[in-house]
């Protein structure tokens, strides 16, 4: 516990997306309300472009409070999940009050320091209390320095930027197809700098919900550099076979706003929708012992796993069953759910070593949905083309493919082990990424088969006119994250049966390729 997985980065790839207007539901980051128009608008106009929210925007940066948990009891963890998604609400609630008390904030230059925010340090304090109590009640140890991330600052408009930057940061460790390594690149994409908002100047949120994304969130991935590097060197003891387990696109539609690794109980404690495939039961409430007896989409019925993913919309205007939802529009999530043409899951070897089998119900989240706040360091979702995936991997930025190119996404878990944990108290600490030169583990961590994931959409590919971008696509995410392409992530649960995870541990260890 409390080890540093973070990955080994090139220069590029360390600097943080550009600051936008964003709050963190999972307890921090910047909170934004529009002051003129409604956040959740729909789009009704006859032209299927992102629009520009004009709006005067009032910020308030609250620090990630789950993030700093890293050594939280097991009796401890349902109690201090049920705080944290308090801490969600309660920023929820202050982002609501923000937006419909505009006049109030015209009239009073100090309402939102006396009426939201200085309540919110009292809530967010007394949470963070209780979650102090959770823990020292079976023998750990808080760290009292936590009480100090109960207080939340104002920011004026004109102290965030809406969609500035355009740098692509590759991440080191293990990427994409079994273990690229992207170096960072910058693409030369579209930056719209946000105007200023202050003295009631637009500011420009874009997306067809006014929370992103925006043109400088695309670019052309003709006209991006190769950025995509080498292999690390098989050694003589590595595990060079792989395991395909096909479990389907959900096409079934089997979706719901939970994540029961981060919220257990708690239900749309993620704020945006996932596709489910493989383990057919799964939702805030689902247990072990649920996900063992559930049926699975997987050819492998063996396969009880659940691998779930935010969904990818097209912001053309349309609406989708869920856009009077929680999660859906309600939170900004708007446009046509599209499912993937493909889903290719794989596990693969590792260059350097044998793999040792996946331990029942391992918890593994790759990427971070937050990382417009919380920065790049844990960003690991890979965007391109057909055609061009050996050549561009973004992290940024979504690609505009060339005619006849599809749209690939793609995800390669942390795949090195601690030995003993099934899950940490941040989800991270108990997994990490090999040494992205020589493939090896690091900390006494062991290899474990990578979990890899491609993912192939359909998208007639968007444009950008007069500094909007027509027809965007993003994924889902919390609302405040402006829907960013770095904000992409993964979620996977080993479950098995018939003794499955043995086998293919032992496939990848002897160089086979099975299924």
């Amino acid at each position: 516990m409390g080890r540093n997985t973070r990955k080994r980065r090139t220069p590029l790839a360390t600097k943080a997306i550009a600051a936008s207007a964003a709050l963190v539901l999972g307890g921090g980051g910047l909170l934004w309300a529009q002051m003129n128009a409604s956040a959740h608008e729909s789009n009704n106009s006859a032209q299927n472009y992102t629009k520009a929210a004009a709006a005067t925007v009032a910020t308030i940066s609250c620090p990630d409070v789950g993030q700093k948990l890293t050594n939280v009891p097991w009796k401890a963890r349902q109690g201090v999940a049920t705080e944290l998604a308090k801490l969600d609400k309660q920023i929820t609630e202050a982002y609501a009050r923000l937006a419909s008390t505009r006049q109030a904030q015209a009239n009073d230059a100090n309402f939102v320091q006396n009426a939201i925010v200085g309540p919110l340090k009292e809530k967010r304090a007394a949470t963070i209390d209780r979650i102090r109590i959770d823990i020292t009640r079976v023998g750990g140890k808080f760290d009292s320095s936590l009480a100090q991330l109960a207080a939340c600052t104002t920011q004026t408009a004109n102290q965030t930027t809406a969609g500035g930057g355009n740098n692509n940061g590759g991440q080191n460790g293990g990427q994409n197809n079994g273990g690229q390594n992207n170096g960072g690149q910058n693409n030369g994409g579209q930056a719209t700098a946000a105007p200023s908002a202050s003295a009631g100047a637009p500011a420009n949120i874009g997306g067809q919900a006014g929370n992103g994304p925006v043109a400088a969130d695309f670019v052309d991935i003709t006209r991006v550099a190769p950025n995509v590097l080498a292999k690390p060197q098989k050694q003589r003891t590595a595990s060079t076979g792989s395991f395909t387990t096909r479990c389907g696109v959900n096409a079934n539609k089997n979706h719901n706003t939970d994540n029961v690794i981060v919220a257990p109980g708690v239900a749309n404690g993620a704020h945006h929708l996932h596709d489910y495939v493989g383990n057919q039961k799964v939702n805030a409430f689902a247990t072990n012992d649920s996900m063992l007896a559930a049926p699975s989409s997987c050819q492998n019925q063996s396969d009880l796993s659940s691998y779930y993913w935010p969904v990818v919309r097209v912001q053309d205007g349309t609406q989708d069953f869920d856009q009077n939802s929680d999660g859906g529009g309600k939170e900004g999530n708007v446009g046509k759910i599209l499912t993937p043409q493909s889903a290719e899951i794989k596990y693969v070897g590792s260059p350097a070593a044998k793999v040792v089998a996946m331990p029942q119900f391992l918890r593994i989240i790759t990427g971070d949905a937050k990382t417009t706040t919380n920065g790049l360091a844990n960003a690991n979702a890979h965007w391109s083309c057909t055609g061009f995936e050996n050549k561009v991997q973004l992290t940024e930025q979504y690609p505009i493919c060339p005619q006849g190119s599809n749209v690939v996404r793609t995800f390669a878990f942390q795949s090195c082990w601690d030995g003993v944990n099934i899950d940490s108290a941040n989800h991270r600490t108990h997994v990490a990424f090999a040494d992205p030169a020589s493939g090896v583990c690091g900390n006494g961590f062991k290899a474990i088969p990578q979990l890899t994931m491609r993912l192939v959409y359909k998208i007639t590919p968007p444009t950008v006119q007069n500094g909007q971008v027509k027809n965007a696509y993003a994924v889902d995410g919390f609302p405040e994250q402006l829907h960013k392409a770095a904000t992409d992530h993964d979620d996977f649960i080993s479950v098995t049966k018939n003794n499955l995870a043995a086998k293919i541990a032992n496939c990848i260890n002897s160089g086979r390729r099975c299924q």
